[in-house]
């Protein structure tokens, strides 16, 4: 035990020199990440691949948000704002800890050594982030970056107001550069808010690379889901919110399971948002009233990242049943693991589907077209063929949507906003 704890102490040390090391050797490109507390994968992706193509990047986030990777590469240096962000603490002790992450980014900002500012995603505070921290960035003389990953998201909430779209155009407007990741966002942002054409860089959504990837098999992660072989596993993943049309997913599968030649079974996985749990109530009592019991799997619940592979593995296609979206990490994320997806026919999903050979695109809001499209899928040879096909899947989302692809033509932006 006590030689374990020396050869730890010694990486340790080792570590710190290296990072030591390059705090005192000429920089290069340096960039603060500004994570906003969330999407762990997306700045996990980003910061490891600017690293590896010899960025120096402060990653500016919460404990939720922290990889021992951070703590490796010597020019990757993660600064928790936030500390944890438990949701038991008092309202007292969470405004307090709000101030206080504010504090230390308004500190850090004028006082920092990098000059480019990346935003990928705001914090609590949205309108003052928009609006009054923005012209402070460019007081202390910042280059700032955005990633827009929804140009408007208010609107596609049915949320939207005047005052939503004017700190938005605000934002927008005083950044230096934004990066989306289809043409149609793009194509928004130049004619809704007025970006300019050469200020925006479209980026393809990369694959997710935080998540383990064991050695676990579908046929076991089907056993440890209580699959069974002659059961046609259908998964929804991901947060659960209006706009993710699971009632339709829902009314296609209580339309397939009316055949009882064909055994089908539907996982719906994923973390409710606050704001949508009536949307959930609705869920459950569909679940409850149309369908027979151990017919669906509901796991309206958090999904931690070492659970991700047993549902994907588990399934033998995603089915992506949106009214409305630009884009979706699941559809990578699925292909990431091989698995086809069924996608409706809204934002830039056809843009991302192979017919056939990734998937299939149905008509939107449309449970039996729906219905029809997954029949479709599991008389194909796609389906008939998985396990030929995944290597297949894989390889085409890590051609276009690598974390590789994406830190190239990010530091190309940053190489152009610094000057060099």
């Amino acid at each position: 035990m006590r030689t374990s704890s020396v050869a730890e102490e010694a990486a340790a040390n080792e570590v710190e020199i290296r990072k030591q090391a390059v705090c005192n050797s000429p920089r290069g490109i340096e960039v603060a990440l500004l994570t906003g507390c969330q999407d762990r994968h997306y700045a996990f992706g980003l910061a490891t691949s600017l690293a590896s193509k010899d960025v120096f990047v402060d990653i500016i986030g919460s404990d939720e948000i922290d990889s021992p990777e951070f703590h490796v590469a010597p020019n990757l240096r993660f600064l928790s704002f936030r500390g944890s962000q438990g949701n038991r603490a008092s309202l007292c002790r969470k405004v307090s800890k709000l101030l206080v992450y504010y504090a230390k980014l308004v500190r850090y900002v004028g006082r920092s050594r990098p000059k480019i500012l990346h935003i990928l995603w705001n914090y609590k505070l949205e309108q003052f982030e928009r609006t009054i921290l923005m012209v402070y960035y460019k007081v202390m003389r910042k280059r700032v970056a955005l990633t827009a990953h929804n140009v408007n998201q208010a609107r596609r909430d049915g949320n939207d107001s005047w005052f939503n779209r004017l700190t938005l155009r605000i934002q927008y407007r005083l950044c230096d550069h934004m990066f989306v990741h289809t043409q149609k966002m793009k194509d928004e942002l130049r004619q809704e808010f007025g970006v300019a054409e050469g200020a925006v860089t479209v980026i393809p959504y990369p694959v997710n690379n935080a998540f383990p990837d064991t050695e676990l098999t579908p046929n076991e992660a089907k056993r440890r889901l209580g699959i069974q072989e002659e059961e046609k596993a259908i998964l929804f993943f991901g947060r659960i919110v209006p706009y993710k049309g699971i009632e339709y997913l829902l009314e296609a599968c209580r339309l397939l399971v009316a055949d009882k030649q064909v055994k089908y079974r539907l996982i719906i996985a994923g973390e409710p948002k606050k704001e949508a749990q009536e949307y959930c109530r609705g869920i459950e009592r569909t679940v409850a009233n149309s369908f027979a019991q151990g017919e669906i799997i509901l796991k309206m619940q958090f999904i931690p990242d070492d659970e991700m592979e047993l549902y994907f593995k588990a399934a033998d296609v995603t089915v992506l049943s949106y009214t409305e979206v630009f884009q979706s990490g699941v559809l990578f994320l699925a292909y990431s693991f091989g698995l086809p997806v069924i996608v409706s026919d809204v934002g830039s999903f056809r843009d991302d589907i192979i017919s056939g050979e990734t998937g299939l695109v149905c008509k939107p809001c449309d449970a039996n077209g729906l219905a029809d499209a997954i029949e479709t899928y599991f008389a194909s040879d796609l389906f008939r063929n998985l396990d030929q096909h995944r290597p297949r899947i894989r390889d085409y989302a890590n051609a276009r949507n690598s974390w590789g692809v994406v830190g190239q033509l990010t530091r190309d932006v940053y190489v152009e906003l610094s000057g060099t």
